[in-house]
Formats: structure tokens, sequence, C-alpha cells
């Protein structure tokens, strides 16, 4: 049976451009977005150079413009050196992304002193998002604490992680969550068959009680982002495997798998998909846009299928139900079985109403 949702944001996709476009890029990313009903996605600042500035947030956003086939926005990377860009950035971009756990250059803050003066700094109409794990989770709630702003939280995998943040939410601390599909349907008992560079991953793969946590607080969790990361087979089957899966395409069958089996309902999909990324985020409506799913179609997951540019998944294999039939964005169809309709360059930048000042 078909059905129509709303397009989905996901509010978490490393798309490599610029620096690493070989794994993919701004083109070959939105495809695969599109393809896996996603609407509108939000770029991390991680690339080469990272996005940190005037000069390397234009970058990206030229790129975007001539590329993008589904709406996106641009986070800014928060580092050592660039406290004096943020409140001229800050409009035009998806919000200030801080690394407070293994990164590296410059989006690395050693000093908590720098967390603080970011928390102090960043406009407070937008979004803060963290990379943060285990202690350091804690720690950055407690600064959300302080200051007294909304905090969201990456790709949350642990027990303790989930437990910490019901806790502060019952505080009233205005901390949201988000969960990759990974971390709710892969463990460390997948590590065998997906081979040990293959199941590198940040946060790595957890524990099955891990796994099951985030599940029992599913009311805890505001959203489900894929935390795309995109690499090639080449360089996950290396001597130093880069941590990431590429999660586009495959994480609403996966979700629709768990609708099918009682895990959740359509309505948690949609909460999480599309209503509580468009609202914390604060992202404009996008009129006349819609995906339609086929929820009982039953298909197996394969690499060789998907349009990302990375060329595998750690899903492989799988079999799921529910996939993605057709896409209209702002009222032209976008996807159509198996087929991406959307140009290169259609694609709007959700923050372009309000352009950076350059200083």
């Amino acid at each position: 049976m078909s059905i129509r949702l709303p397009g989905l944001i996901d509010p978490h996709v490393h798309l490599r451009e610029p620096g690493a476009t070989h794994k993919e890029d701004w083109d070959t990313g939105t495809a695969a977005a599109l393809a896996g009903g996603f609407t509108a996605v939000l770029a991390m600042p991680n690339t080469r150079p990272a996005i940190t500035d005037p000069a390397t947030l234009d970058l990206a956003l030229r790129a975007a413009e001539s590329k993008a086939r589904c709406d996106y926005a641009q986070y800014l990377g928060a580092g050592p050196d660039n406290l004096r860009h943020l409140d001229a950035l800050a409009p035009s971009t998806a919000g200030l992304k801080m690394y407070l756990d293994q990164t590296y250059g410059p989006l690395r803050l050693d000093r908590m002193e720098l967390w603080m003066e970011h928390f102090r700094r960043w406009p407070r109409g937008s979004p803060i998002v963290a990379h943060a794990e285990a202690r350091t989770l804690a720690a950055v709630i407690l600064l959300a604490a302080i200051y007294d702003r909304p905090l969201h939280l990456a790709h949350v995998s642990l027990r303790e992680e989930i437990l910490l943040i019901r806790a502060a939410k019952e505080r009233g601390l205005k901390i949201t969550c988000e969960v990759a599909p990974h971390h709710l349907f892969l463990t460390q008992e997948d590590i065998p068959r997906l081979g040990g560079g293959r199941s590198e991953v940040r946060p790595r793969l957890a524990s099955p009680a891990d796994r099951d946590a985030l599940w029992e607080n599913l009311a805890v969790i505001d959203c489900f982002a894929t935390d795309h990361a995109p690499h090639t087979p080449a360089e996950k089957d290396g001597q130093d495997p880069p941590p990431g899966f590429p999660g586009l395409e495959t994480a609403l069958p996966l979700l629709l798998s768990a609708v099918h089996q009682g895990r959740l309902t359509l309505a948690d999909v949609v909460l999480r998909m599309h209503t509580n990324p468009k609202k914390i985020f604060a992202l404009p409506e996008q009129p006349e846009t819609w995906i339609e799913v086929d929820e009982d179609a039953a298909w197996e997951i394969q690499a060789a299928h998907l349009f990302t540019r990375c060329g595998w998944t750690p899903f492989e294999g799988w079999q799921v139900r529910g996939r993605v039939r057709r896409v209209a964005l702002r009222g032209q169809e976008v996807y159509r079985d198996g087929k991406v309709l959307a140009l290169p360059g259609s694609g709007k930048n959700l923050r372009a109403a309000q352009p950076a000042k350059h200083i």
C-alpha cells in the first residue's frame, strides 16, 4: 500500500565537499538523500578545509548552489580561532557544530574555556550541536544549563548517555538529541560480519544492552539522523580505516521495517524525521513537498543500487520492508522509482534569506 509522508529532514550528514569528493559530493549526496526520502539535509563542517570562517563557508555554499538536488543548510564548525566570526556567520548556517571528542586541526577545542566562549558568543537564536560522548556529554550538558540555552546532542549511542539525557530533560534543561539508525540496528556483535575496517564508526558500535536502552528510551530521542559519513571500500579496508557509514538510503527502510515489526509507529518516524528536526533547527516550510512510500514493498539492500558514491553499505543483504516510490519537492517531482529527476543545483539553501556578513 502506498502512503504519503512529509519530506524527511536529516540534520546530520557529511557530504565530503570540499576536499574529499572521491567519497561523495553535493551532487551524489543529495541524490542519495532524495532516493532515501530526504528533501532537506544539514551538512557537517569537518571537510577539508573545515568550514570555520567566511571564506570556507562561501566555498561550501558555492558548491552546494551548483550541485545540490535537495534543499540544504551548512553548519559552521567551532574552532579555537574563529570566535570573531560567530555573530556574523550564524544567520547563514544550519547551526554551530562543536566537536568535543576525537577530532583534529581547526575544529579541535582542547580547552573548556573555548567551549564556554562559543556558548557565550554564538547567537541565541541559532542551534548548537555537540559531538560529545560519555563524560564529555555530561560536561556539555552542564554548560547548556549554565548558559540556559538549547543544545542538540549528536548520535547518542550508549545507555549511560540516554539515561543522562532523560534526567536532564526531566529537570527541564533545553536538551534535544538524535540517534543514528546504525546504533539502533547494529552492535559490537556485528563487527565480525562487517570486518574491522568496515565496522569503524564514531561513536563506535556499542553493546546489545546499549542498543536496547535506546529502544527502551525512545521517548527521549527527538530525531533519527543518519550521520551519513561515506568512505570508499578501499579506504575502509585499508591499514588505517576512517570511521563512518553511509546511511541516507537505508535509514527509512530500516525504520519502516521496525514499524512492521511493531517496534515503532509511522507517527514515531514522522515526528523524528520531519516534525522535530524542523522545529529544533527552525527550518522554513517546504511547500508542496512529500514522499510516497510503498510500506509493504519487500526488498534487499544492495550497494550496487545506491546513489551514494562510496559504493558500499553496512546493511548489504538486509531484507527490509518499505520503499520510497516518489518524492516531490516544492511541487516538482524529483524522484520516481529508482530515478533521480532533480537537476544538480535545483536544491535551495534553507538559510539563504539571511546572507552571511563577510568580515
